[in-house]
């Protein structure tokens, strides 16, 4: 990734090393240039980049704490979250973040064989016919990239625990359960036969109803840090516009995250609303 000498790196190389990411940068024409292993893993530094240029400016990555038990008292306020991320790590070790085929066949929207190089997808009707109900869930738990899974898990934390806090466990779960669905099944529609998965349409979905409850009944819960809706939004916009995928580094999908958005705005009007007229009688 090529660079102007102006652009400050030293907040994004702080952030690369605390979540482990081997990289260099160096100085070439002009420019600074960042550097990592392999072609992978520079599609999802980019993606990372394009979220957080400025590294960590809104602590959605935790400094280490001094005490193991403040690791534990967190996990304790937040155990659907905790449980949530723990669901996603496992899935991530059985499928060796997407590489075991035989093992995400599972867990997508669709199933399919593996012929060559090509995938052949079961239609939708005979899928939901053989009672295989999880699959218009599972696909959220799907992660290509460990980089993909450390961003998705970074915001359910973030957010989820926001949610958990203000309206409880089982909001939560309803509100998860249904981002999941609609993402997947907007994904699936507009998208077609294809092999998709992450946290990302239930994280724009929890994104939306924390920003509309909040306007309806502010609370400290969802008072989410300055500039964080705007830059989601902005992401939104590139992912639309097809650059993302025109400077190859990678397919969006961006039904999913769309569907979310609209989900969670749905339910922030519900459950904003709600809260102020109860708060006001």
């Amino acid at each position: 990734m090529r660079l102007p000498l102006g652009t400050d790196l030293s907040g994004f190389v702080g952030l690369l090393r605390r979540l482990g990411v081997p990289h260099r940068v160096s100085e070439e024409g002009g420019e600074q240039v960042l550097w990592v292993p392999d072609p992978r893993l520079a599609r999802e530094v980019s993606l990372l980049y394009a979220r957080f240029p400025e590294g960590d400016p809104q602590g959605l990555v935790p400094d280490a704490p001094r005490r193991a038990s403040g690791v534990f008292r967190q996990l304790r306020h937040s155990p659907l979250t905790s449980l949530m991320l723990l669901a996603t790590l496992l899935v991530a070790a059985l499928t060796l973040l997407g590489e075991n085929l035989a093992t995400v066949g599972w867990l997508t929207f669709q199933e399919f064989h593996v012929q060559g190089d090509y995938l052949y997808f079961v239609p939708l009707s005979e899928t939901l016919a053989a009672g295989q109900w999880w699959r218009l869930l599972t696909p959220m738990l799907i992660h290509f990239g460990w980089l993909h899974l450390a961003m998705n898990g970074l915001w359910y934390w973030e957010l989820g625990r926001r949610v958990e806090a203000r309206q409880g466990g089982s909001t939560l779960l309803l509100l998860t359960l249904l981002f999941g669905l609609a993402s997947n099944v907007a994904q699936y529609l507009f998208g077609g036969p294809a092999l998709f998965g992450g946290l990302s349409g239930v994280l724009y979905g929890l994104l939306g109803h924390c920003w509309i409850f909040q306007r309806f009944a502010p609370g400290a819960a969802y008072r989410l840090p300055p500039g964080v809706v705007t830059m989601m939004l902005v992401w939104l916009l590139v992912c639309l516009s097809g650059l993302v995928t025109a400077l190859g580094l990678g397919a969006i999908a961006n039904a999913a995250h769309v569907a979310g958005l609209v989900a969670g705005c749905l339910t922030g009007v519900i459950g904003g609303a709600w809260a102020r007229s109860r708060d006001q009688g």
